[in-house]
């Protein structure tokens, strides 16, 4: 920063010559651009504003009535002050100074000793040269920063970073709805940055340019390309607060927003940022780490996530084509499309209903939620909205786009994080049922199913189904699948073969025969309820270790 006319006054060469401040006490604070020594009381003209003049104030001897005009004439000039050196006894000069200075806006000093003014006029130059080299010095640091930035096309967590390090403090980038896409801390805890982010942000408006405005006198640049501004950086502290003066902070802060606007030149999904800020903040609630409840809601809050009375954790992951088969891979850009596509439908959903909600995807083919709600009832209702969503604008009724489920609901937000799993879990072995009409499913509705879901890879429930069911699985294998899915159709009847034969799926005849050819490959009794049982529960484990 440039000198002050205060710290000029403090330099030992003044400092010895026992500087008097007769006027205008309050601008010592006054940054100096330049000194000036000068004898004529004409010199307004010279000036461009910001110097200090030195004077010995021989002319003013001369006519000391005319100090006051001398002194209307630099504070005209913009002069950031005046000192005079007053040697030997001069009376005159001295009270027609102290008269005028009474009233003047710069400093007006007097020094009565002897001062070398080519010694003061190098040290404070040598101060104003070293403070403009150290200026171009940072902002070519603050270039290579941000340009490589830009070549390394950094995400948005790091730019906002390394803005806020270089400002040396808290550095906020939020979208056009006010939410925050991105933040860096500094010297602040996150649950007082993002305290009520919404409403301050609202009430701070766009400047016309990089400046200062609202009630909390926010620094801010806007984000974009001419017509196509999509967010603005915040320096949510006041002037006071800031290491760097407001200049270098708006020179980081311009900077930055190139950066962010060049880097999204490359992604022109405007959703993109929120989605990935909704991402990160979901992993980091289900995986806390000393995360607090307060943190997790001011964050969440922050991205537009209402703090509300109940929380409900709810995973979306797309549907099998048909009962018993497997997922086959497909195209991961595709997936990641029809991802989004689900994001955007759920977003448009909530906004007709009363809850707030995080969303992102969790792992492919699987979109995670914390649905916030004001009231308990109110859950089924966006339950059936969030699933009219999924199901988009022409998905057939039997074969839905995505199998929805649906955890517990909690008081807390970072309990309802804990509970991703169990939804997780819910509508993967809900993607299994052989009738998945339903909108949503909760733990009751999978039950079985879903416990074997969770031990499908362990290999005693392996080894159980291979002694179980090998010998219709190696009938499967010799082309012979008849008897597999007769199984599954006899233990789906609850053993009942009157039931199957008025069915018409056989003739009475032709299905006790076959049925009696199952017994004896199986070598277990049909009509035994234990053995059916067990029979069922190595079916299920066969049909779901195949996902």
């Amino acid at each position: 920063m440039l000198p002050t006319v205060s710290a000029i006054l403090d330099l030992p060469v003044l400092r010895a010559a026992a500087p008097t401040v007769l006027g205008g006490a309050h601008s010592l604070d006054a940054p100096v651009r330049w000194v000036h020594v000068s004898e004529v009381l004409d010199v307004g003209g010279l000036l461009s504003g910001g110097e200090l003049v030195l004077t010995t104030g021989l002319e003013l001897e001369k006519s000391p009535e005319e100090s006051a005009s001398f002194i209307r004439s630099l504070e005209a000039a913009g002069a950031a002050g005046l000192i005079v050196e007053l040697v030997g006894h001069r009376p005159r000069s001295r009270k027609a100074l102290e008269r005028a200075a009474r009233t003047a806006s710069m400093p007006v000093v007097v020094v009565e000793q002897r001062v070398r003014f080519v010694q003061v006029t190098e040290i404070v130059h040598r101060m104003i040269v070293a403070e403009q080299l150290e200026r171009v010095e940072r902002a070519r640091d603050v270039h290579e920063a941000f340009t490589v930035l830009s070549l390394e096309s950094a995400d948005t967590q790091r730019v906002v970073e390394q803005a806020a390090t270089m400002i040396g403090a808290s550095v906020v980038l939020e979208d056009l709805s006010h939410l925050v896409l991105a933040y860096a801390g500094q010297r602040v805890s996150t649950t007082d940055l993002l305290h009520d982010w919404e409403r301050r942000s609202r009430t701070t408006p766009f400047p016309a340019h990089t400046g200062r405005s609202g009630p909390e006198h926010w620094l801010q640049a806007a984000v974009g390309v001419r017509q196509q501004v999509w967010g603005r950086l915040v320096v949510p502290m006041p002037p006071a607060a800031l290491d760097a003066d407001d200049d270098m902070a708006i020179m980081v802060l311009e900077r930055a927003a190139q950066t962010l606007a060049i880097n999204r030149l490359a992604d022109r999904d405007q959703r993109e940022l929120s989605h990935h800020a909704q991402a990160g903040l979901l992993n980091a609630l289900r995986q806390p780490r000393g995360l607090s409840e307060a943190e997790a809601l001011a964050r969440a809050g922050s991205l537009g996530l209402k703090r509300s009375s109940y929380y409900v954790p709810i995973v979306f992951r797309t549907a099998l084509p048909a009962w018993g088969s497997a997922i086959l891979p497909g195209d991961p850009f595709a997936g990641q499309q029809d991802e989004r596509e689900l994001l955007e439908r759920l977003a448009k959903g909530l906004k007709s209903s009363a809850g707030t909600a995080l969303a992102a995807s969790i792992q492919s083919g699987s979109v995670g939620m914390i649905l916030a709600l004001p009231a308990r009832k109110q859950e089924e209702p966006t339950l059936h909205v969030l699933a009219d969503a999924a199901a988009g604008p022409s998905v057939e009724a039997a074969s839905p786009a995505w199998i929805i489920g649906v955890g517990r609901m909690k008081a807390t937000l970072l309990e309802a994080a804990a509970g991703i799993d169990e939804a997780a879990h819910v509508a993967e072995s809900a993607a299994t049922l052989r009738d998945a009409g339903k909108p949503y499913f909760r733990a009751t509705d999978v039950r079985l199913r879903g416990l074997l879901a969770l031990l499908r890879k362990d290999p005693r429930v392996q080894q159980f189904v291979e002694s179980e069911l090998s010998a219709v699985l190696q009938a499967d294998a010799e082309g012979k699948g008849e008897y597999l899915e007769l199984l599954g159709l006899y233990l789906g009847s609850g053993g009942n073969k009157a039931a199957m034969a008025r069915s018409g799926y056989l003739s009475r005849p032709t299905l006790y025969a076959r049925l009696a050819k199952l017994e004896e490959l199986l070598g277990a009794d049909l009509d035994d309820a234990e053995s059916r049982t067990s029979l069922h529960v190595a079916l299920l484990a066969h049909l779901i270790r195949g996902q």
